[in-house]
């Protein structure tokens, strides 16, 4: 489906069941009741205030990735908040998609849906040429997620944390897709 732009010059983006809207400030009740649940933050961190969600939520309002056609978008089915998606900046023709929904969406196929329109995006239209992803190694419906959108196994990165959570000591997991295997998919 095609974007429409913002004034901010991100798009907006469609698919079936989704509309991926530019992440804005109106959205922090959301993002806040989002990163306090234990359940979705499981393989991420450990819940985060109010406070922490507005420092984050500042740096997810970085212009000059929506001057690039990149950054973070709300998710909405139907009017109501899903989650959001990512497409940030990792270097030259290069960017980082991931996902954060709450867990009433998991299972439904909103995460591959969403990621599925935004990888299109980044090779379409914003013109990337690689667009890699991680997670947690013990985090399976993520590996899933990944797996449905043709990314491609890469490595397992181990990592040491101050704090580590469960499972850390499994690594990371780390895909990408490129624009000639996207292509390919057809």
């Amino acid at each position: 489906m095609s974007p429409r732009h913002t004034p901010r010059g991100k798009p907006i983006l469609t698919t079936e069941r989704l509309t991926l809207r530019p992440l804005t400030w109106d959205d922090l009740p959301e993002l806040e009741a989002l990163d306090a649940d234990p359940v979705v933050m499981e393989f991420l961190d450990r819940p985060r205030t109010a406070d922490e969600v507005r420092e984050r939520t500042l740096a997810r309002l970085d212009p000059t990735h929506d001057a690039m056609g990149l950054g973070y978008w709300c998710g909405l089915e139907r009017s109501r908040f899903v989650g959001w998606w990512l497409l940030t900046p990792e270097g030259p023709g290069l960017a980082e998609i991931g996902w954060r929904l709450h867990p009433w969406a998991w299972g439904r196929g909103l995460a591959t849906e969403g990621a599925r329109e935004i990888i299109r995006h980044g090779f379409e239209t914003v013109g990337l040429e690689r667009i890699v992803a991680e997670t947690m190694v013990v985090n399976a419906r993520s590996r899933s997620v990944m797996d449905k959108l043709g990314m491609r196994h890469t490595r397992v990165e181990v990592r040491p944390w101050e704090d580590p959570l469960p499972g850390a000591e499994q690594g990371e997991w780390l895909a990408e897709i490129t624009r000639a295997d996207w292509i390919a998919s057809g």
